[in-house]
């Protein structure tokens, strides 16, 4: 055996009795000795005071929310945030220039990247402002239109950044659009100042309505819910309580608690709901149907 074992197994075993004396001891004294917590930071003490008045029924459900969010900007990254690829709308630069201008006009966003070859080859943001300024300067000529001397550089930040750091480079740099990449360099999906800014006001329009996309309240009181929408935003909806750590998305909690990709019509049960798939797109989870567990 090694003898350095064997001198770290006798010094243990000393300071596991020279303790057990010492403790005796003092008991013996009418002392005892008791477990320092450590000390709780700015924000712990806060947040437990929001959780006190909570209980209390002290606050409503949007102030806590609001509250909440503003403590998530350091823990939550952009990655659960962004607007996933398969979700980004985003405009082929090599189009002709009526295409492209008839696709930024007909999004109902003011920002729309454009791509060249793929869409991991991101070369420019266009602003349908800057599109409509520079139409006019042409007499709405399309022909004349070059969306590429139109559109501002990229920018790109890893999926790694947090909501704290994303939201001040935003207000630093004045900016509202950025392409979220991993690891690789590979497109992720895209982030703006606006999806920062929900995670602390939220998009609840009244408590009693779901008033975010993808997401339907049936008449028996069930929801049905796109697969592809964030575990937050539905937590933030229903005052629901799913986990996120592990899954951004509903349908990869599901796939997540199932440890598979489930067939339409397969149901079930956990963190008290009862799950029910019922639309499955090739390998993905497109429709869910969610009530409480107790209800059949």
């Amino acid at each position: 055996m090694d003898t350095g074992w064997v001198v770290v197994a006798v010094l243990t075993i000393i300071v596991v009795l020279v303790v057990a004396v010492r403790t005796r001891l003092l008991a013996m004294f009418g002392y005892e000795l008791s477990h320092i917590e450590p000390p709780r930071s700015s924000q712990d003490e806060l947040r437990g005071a929001v959780d006190d008045f909570r209980r209390d029924g002290q606050m409503v459900r949007e102030d806590r929310d609001r509250i909440g969010g503003l403590f998530d900007l350091e823990e939550l990254e952009v990655s659960d945030v962004m607007v996933h690829r398969t979700n980004m709308r985003s405009v082929n630069a090599d189009n002709a220039p009526e295409a492209v201008v008839r696709e930024i006009l007909q999004s109902p966003h003011t920002r729309m990247p454009l791509w060249k070859g793929s869409l991991d080859n991101i070369v420019g943001v266009l602003h349908a402002k800057d599109l409509l300024r520079a139409l006019n300067e042409v007499g709405n000529d399309f022909s004349q239109i070059d969306v590429m001397k139109i559109a501002s550089k990229p920018w790109f930040v890893p999926d790694t950044t947090t909501l704290q750091e994303q939201l001040n480079a935003f207000l630093r740099r004045k900016a509202h659009f950025a392409v979220v990449v991993d690891e690789y360099g590979e497109v992720e999906g895209l982030v703006t100042l606006e999806d920062i800014i929900e995670e602390i006001v939220g998009e609840i329009a009244d408590e009693h309505d779901v008033d975010i996309q993808g997401v339907k309240q049936e008449a028996d009181g069930s929801v049905v819910v796109e697969g592809t929408v964030p575990i937050r935003d539905l937590n933030r909806a229903l005052d629901w309580n799913l986990p996120d750590e592990e899954a951004t998305t509903i349908a990869g909690l599901v796939i997540h608690e199932a440890q598979s990709i489930p067939e339409e019509k397969q149901a079930f049960t956990f963190h008290g709901k009862r799950f029910v798939v019922m639309k499955r797109d090739k390998n993905r989870i497109a429709r869910v149907r969610i009530r409480p567990a107790g209800d059949s």
